[in-house]
């Protein structure tokens, strides 16, 4: 009998080009691809393009819907929405008791928030005592705000972490009147009354239009005949239900950037890097980290908020990125691009068109210098020179990689720039790409520096169509290993066909204990399962902070039709080579020095030379799951097998072995627990007894004999 073939589909919802790809869900390859305008115009907004996508990719591929067992997509609209000023009127009811009144009072009455240059969001503010609360008396505060034109209401109560009735009760009330509500407690449940209630006025602010564009889209979804899940990326990395989406759109912020990174870490296999997603005008560049994308709370309009999501920064130079020149020199190059100015790219012409260049200085916008470059052939036709086109001159951009373009043709379009400067053609592109590269560099550092990412470790990882045109000279002026993504320009959609459900759990917990700690995690590991992840591979990370006292417990999982699938188990001569080749070591040299019945722990031995007369030796560390994925990579660390009947003694003994007492200073290491292909982050975790009860919680119900290895590197925290 013939096994029925099964797919994904994963859509990313950018900002020019919505995009979709179809997978094959047993071996991830891509079958169809499909894109169209962006269809911010439409009275039905992005979720025409979002259907007209998914659509095309199944008629195209001969796709039966039935076949679809997971669809999602990536959006653009919290982002653009809130740059726009397209949010509705937010009215915010504060509550608190009489004696915590004055101080509620104006923690909850948020300011004006600039949401882009000259646009700004003004919420309107009510307060209540928590004596004066009735259903009666928040009727008559919803009914003046709604006369005053609010469409949406927060309910914020101080300590309403602790106690949800009063925001519950709110909400309810504003329901009955046809209001949409959100509870500041839905959002987040860290103290803070200020912080928290101006996430929740930005949640509401988006809520009408994107709970009308999750109705047209799952509307039509269901229409085509898909009954799989409709997932949306979330802005940390991971994706969520439309449900979800539905209460809490200002998680989906920055899920473009967050798709790319799905991407890496599923279709690539990255472990440690820093990845660029290029596109013609702007790059991002993040940090991967333990396998996973580093997070910090998003900023709006120079405000704090409650809401994950990527640490991205971005940079205006890219693909596109034009050449600017002073004299006999380069000046610069970017931040306007091809695209901004409206003109093709000269690597992407035909050698015949570029006819008897001329050097053309132009403005692309009015206020630009005038300094750009371009050329101008005998035609009349302008072309563009930019980081594409100098790649593509030095020979950098392999065939196969989209930034790949006739070098020839850039070469004949370089020839009045080469005249003009006095140096060879090749020269002009080598100098155009340092340029461009002295913008990425400073960025580059000071995330392997911030992250604590081990040079020999960290991989450049280049995503999106320009990447080819930046990553491969920046890498070898870093003297780093990178890789461009197979199907870069798509990889967004990729990642978004195979993120893992996440979900994360913050608490402010002074001093917490291990009940505590255990009790976070099950929240979190409950929350994902709720959410469609298999809970044999859902994978929790503790982060203790001790200055803020928060407690963050982040749960990433598989969708159960994914989880089915992964049943590619590499040899152990297939993983050995995988972790010799990441360690730069010859396999021979490696020994496995623990292993689950689905993961690998192996560790090289290196001898470094300091200060030309001493030798030390370090330890490199790989676990290699059983789809040939390095789950975990360091550059030294103690390793040690065990089993669940003897674990925790283990874990004691290899904490206590490899803490440091420094004075009046503790040094505590970062640990990683492994069981069967699960992997347990304690390195936000600062205190062996904590370590010993989230570990036990995770070896629990397991049988005395069943293998689990410990992974320690020694960190840099001081307690």
């Amino acid at each position: 009998m013939t096994q029925r073939k099964t797919c994904r589909i994963g859509i990313d919802v950018g900002g020019t080009f919505t995009k979709a790809v179809l997978i094959d869900n047993s071996t991830f390859e891509v079958i169809e691809r499909y894109s169209v305008l962006t269809t911010h115009a439409d009275p039905r907004g992005v979720a025409k393009g979002v259907i007209e996508v998914f659509s095309n990719v199944l008629q195209r591929s001969g796709t039966d819907p039935s076949d679809v067992v997971f669809l999602a997509h990536s959006t653009t609209q919290a982002t653009n929405a809130l740059l726009e000023g397209d949010v509705a009127p937010v009215g915010v009811i504060g509550m608190a008791s009489r004696v915590e009144s004055l101080l509620a009072k104006g923690q909850s009455n948020i300011k004006e928030i600039e949401l882009a240059p000259g646009r700004f969001m003004r919420p309107l503010h009510r307060f209540i005592t928590t004596e004066n609360r009735t259903e009666d008396s928040v009727r008559a505060v919803l009914e003046e705000l709604r006369a005053e034109g609010v469409e949406v209401v927060v309910a914020s109560s101080a300590f309403g972490v602790d106690d949800q009735s009063g925001e519950e009760m709110v909400m309810r009330v504003a329901t009955s009147l046809g209001m949409a509500a959100t509870g500041g407690h839905e959002i987040t449940k860290l103290y803070g009354l200020t912080t928290r209630t101006r996430t929740a006025v930005i949640n509401a602010s988006i809520l009408p239009k994107m709970i009308a564009t999750a109705n047209m889209t799952e509307a039509s979804v269901r229409e085509a005949g898909i009954a799989a899940p409709l997932m949306i990326m979330r802005g940390d990395g991971g994706v969520m239900d439309i449900q979800e989406m539905r209460r809490r759109p200002a998680v989906t912020m920055l899920s473009g950037p967050a798709a790319s990174v799905a991407g890496a870490l599923m279709y690539l296999k990255v472990s440690d890097g820093i990845y660029f997603e290029v596109g013609g005008t702007s790059t991002n560049i993040g940090v991967i980290r333990n396998g996973r994308p580093t997070v910090k709370y998003a900023r709006v309009g120079g405000h704090d908020t409650y809401v994950n999501s990527l640490d991205v920064r971005v940079i205006g130079i890219a693909g596109g990125s034009m050449v600017r020149v002073s004299g006999k020199d380069i000046a610069d190059v970017g931040p306007r691009s091809a695209h901004i100015a409206g003109l093709p790219y000269s690597a992407f012409a035909d050698p015949a068109d570029i006819e008897d260049p001329q050097l053309d200085l132009f403005r692309p916008k009015d206020g630009d210098p005038d300094d750009y470059v371009a050329i101008r052939t005998r035609s009349g036709t302008r072309y563009a020179i930019t980081n594409t086109c100098a790649a593509n001159v030095l020979g950098l951009v392999k065939e196969g990689w989209h930034a790949r373009g006739n070098a020839e043709a850039a070469r004949r379009a370089m020839m009045p720039l080469s005249e003009r400067l006095g140096v060879p053609v090749e020269e002009v592109a080598r100098r155009i790409l340092e340029k461009a590269s002295t913008k990425v560099i400073p960025v580059v550092e000071s995330l392997l520096m911030e992250y604590k990412l081990d040079r020999d470790q960290a991989m450049l990882v280049g995503e999106g169509g320009g990447a080819a045109a930046l990553i491969p000279f920046v890498a070898d002026r870093m003297k780093l290993a990178f890789k461009i993504s197979q199907d870069a320009e798509v990889i967004s959609s990729i990642g978004v066909a195979l993120a893992l459900v996440r979900e994360s759990v913050e608490r402010v917990i002074p001093n917490p204990s291990p009940e505590d700690l255990q009790r976070i995690k099950r929240e979190a590991f409950d929350a994902v399962v709720r959410l469609g992840a298999a809970p044999e591979n859902v994978e929790v990370t503790i982060e203790v902070d001790a200055q803020t006292q928060r407690v963050r417990a982040t749960a990433m999982g598989a969708s159960e039709m994914r989880a089915q699938d992964l049943l590619k188990d590499v040899s152990e001569d297939e993983a050995r080579n995988i972790a010799a080749t990441s360690m730069g070591l010859a396999p021979e040299s490696l020994r496995l020095v623990a292993a689950t019945d689905q993961m690998r722990v192996f560790q090289g031995s290196v001898e470094e030379r300091k200060w030309r007369f001493f030798k030390s030796r370090r330890s490199p560390v790989r676990a290699v799951d059983r789809e040939g994925v390095i789950r975990i990579q360091r550059s030294d660390g103690v390793v040690v097998g065990a089993n669940a009947g003897n674990g925790l003694a283990e874990l004691r003994q290899l904490w206590e072995q490899v803490t440091i007492y420094n004075g009046d200073s503790i040094i505590t290491p970062d640990m990683f627990v492994i069981s069967g292909r699960r992997v347990v982050d304690l390195s936000g975790v600062t205190a062996l007894d904590q370590a010993l009860a989230i570990g036990g919680s995770e070896l629990e119900g397991l049988a005395p004999e069943t293998p689990v290895a410990f992974i320690s590197v020694q960190g840099a925290r001081g307690i």
